[in-house]
């Protein structure tokens, strides 16, 4: 099959999305982030029910955020105080969940130069989640809680399309999900309806190509290990 422009295009957006984990501060204007959006919400959902909200956070009101949230995880009493409303993770890990969670993490924790032993280090990184790793524009993703487990699919592929709409523009992003432990602060700062439950963050901007994390490169598996074609 020979490939046309288009398809390239389209392949080159999805093969070259990653999470960048430190931005420029090079200003993303609010027309490219409402034209990413516009484009986004084109995301097929179940019944066109479309269970995605998003708040979009620039200069101060994104400061503010960080800040907030930043202190409270860096406190050991505060940080106790907050839990995720719910499970993004396994209750129970097990292989090969496990050790793809594990060498990611090292393997990032490896060009950071951080050790085991450094937890103030590997804290530290953390909390970067939480200024948005110096993107200029947050994003802050919420669903009402009357929507089930059809919709947080659907929401995962209007997610994807921001993501690779974004590289479309020559931008970059981080999916979040640290951010759901502190929704309450986020509920708070926001102003969210009681029945807005925080879904994740998002960071989008320019990626610093002079940072070490960003030289991440995850692997997937191959076809081989996760599809199988059948025929008659």
């Amino acid at each position: 099959m020979i490939s046309t422009p288009e398809q390239q295009a389209v392949d080159a957006a999805i093969a070259s999305r990653r999470s960048i984990r430190a931005f420029l501060p090079t200003p993303v204007a609010l027309e490219d982030v409402a034209a990413i959006l516009d484009v986004a919400r084109r995301a097929p959902s179940g019944t066109n029910t479309q269970p995605w909200k998003v708040y979009v956070l620039t200069g101060a009101a994104r400061d503010g955020l960080c800040d907030a949230v930043t202190a409270a995880y860096l406190d050991p009493d505060q940080n106790a105080q907050h839990k995720e409303e719910y499970a993004y993770y396994p209750r129970e890990w097990k292989s090969p969940f496990i050790d793809r969670r594990r060498k990611v993490g090292w393997d990032l924790y490896a060009l950071l130069g951080l050790t085991r032993e450094n937890k103030e280090g590997m804290a530290a990184q953390h909390a970067r989640n939480f200024r948005f790793f110096d993107a200029p524009v947050g994003l802050i993703f919420t669903i009402d809680r009357i929507m089930e487990q059809g919709s947080w699919l659907d929401y995962g592929m209007f997610l994807q399309n921001i993501m690779v709409a974004a590289r479309g523009r020559g931008l970059d992003t981080c999916p979040q999900a640290a951010w759901t432990q502190f929704h309450r602060i986020i509920a708070e700062r926001l102003a969210l309806p009681d029945n807005e439950m925080v879904v994740c963050g998002m960071a989008l901007g320019v990626a610093d190509p002079s940072r070490v994390e960003n030289g991440l490169v995850t692997e997937r598996e191959p076809l081989d290990g996760f599809v199988k074609f059948l025929e008659a």
